[in-house]
């Protein structure tokens, strides 16, 4: 097992890549904020309520035409 390490020679290469990976930690710790929040959304009651409305009726309608074409 070898670790690459990058060497540098100057220290303006050293704040190009500090302020690379400051910007990549900002845009993962956004990414994570949005995450958590679609997470909390999707646990709130009423979200469920639509989500098992839309499942109701997308079973009802299979069960009506199952019943429709079976009976015939």
């Amino acid at each position: 097992f070898s670790i690459n390490m990058k060497t540098y020679t100057t220290f303006e290469e050293v704040d190009n890549d500090l302020k690379r990976y400051k910007l990549e930690r900002d845009i993962a710790w956004e990414e994570f904020k949005l995450t958590k929040s679609e997470f909390k959304e999707d646990l709130q009651p009423l979200n469920w309520l639509s989500t098992a409305l839309k499942l109701t009726g997308k079973y009802s309608f299979i069960a009506l035409i199952r019943k429709w074409l079976f009976k015939k």
